[in-house]
């Protein structure tokens, strides 16, 4: 990771805004998955794609750079990014894609305190206003004038969670980064979640049979395994050791 510090920080935040071109898309193409997937079938799937073809990438990187804690700190990420994922997933099964992004991108305005808790840097008045903007920029562009109502239910509060989820997650990333490699702990991050996914889905959830499987269902898990996992986690995850979180968050609603 040394090389990449001289990369400058107007670069990582191209890329994030790379990274959600590609997630703005996965919320149309979840929304045609999860009428076919369960939950926590869908996550599973994807992450433990995700994680073994990111493994199979980084495997001398992630032989040599393997520690106890290193592993339990992407175990972590992953336990808060699946619960993220599958606390907005639920809720976009029960609203509609606008709703679902405007609710989920509501994490902008929880990073800045939750940084303050963990970092003990309070957020300035900037940070706070620029994320209150986002989010009413949010609300014009997936809801109003689209005929799509917000209310808040079980779909609205799950998506909720799902969005302080993520914040916790974008948090601890920042901070991880600064004591691990980041690539090493995105892989244990995916590996974690496949593995919540799939015992949840078995414990509770229907098996997806396989003649669900049509290449349209393949095609859209491929790309949510291999572009909005592996290259857009890979990019938010390295992108959030070099841009301070709170600038990070504003730049990942732009999903």
């Amino acid at each position: 990771m040394t090389a990449l510090k001289n990369i400058p920080t107007g670069v990582y935040k191209a890329l994030l805004v790379v990274a959600t071109i590609i997630w703005g898309f996965s919320f149309v193409v979840m929304k045609d998955v999860v009428g076919v997937l369960s939950p926590a079938w869908l996550l599973g799937i994807r992450f433990v794609v995700a994680g073994l073809i990111l493994l199979a990438v980084l495997w001398r990187r992630v032989r040599r750079l393997f520690s106890r804690k290193a592993l339990a700190a992407g175990a972590l990420l992953g336990v808060f990014d699946f619960a993220a994922f599958w606390a907005q997933t639920i809720g976009l099964d029960h609203t509609t894609p606008g709703v679902n992004a405007f609710l989920t991108a509501t994490y902008c305005v929880i990073v800045p305190f939750l940084w303050w808790v963990i970092a003990r840097k309070r957020p300035t008045v900037f940070n706070l206003g620029a994320a209150v903007l986002a989010v009413a920029g949010i609300w014009l562009v997936s809801v109003t004038g689209t005929g799509e109502a917000l209310t808040i239910g079980f779909a609205e509060g799950m998506t909720l969670l799902g969005a302080l989820l993520f914040a916790v997650h974008i948090v601890f990333v920042s901070k991880f980064a600064r004591e691990y490699d980041v690539l090493v702990l995105t892989v244990f991050q995916f590996l974690t979640e496949g593995a919540l996914g799939c015992v949840m889905g078995a414990s509770f959830e229907t098996p997806p049979l396989l003649s669900a499987f049509t290449p349209e269902l393949v095609a859209s898990m491929a790309f949510l395994a291999v572009f909005a996992s592996v290259v857009a986690f890979g990019i938010q995850n390295v992108s959030l050791a070099y841009v301070p979180p709170s600038q990070a968050s504003l730049f990942l609603s732009l999903e």
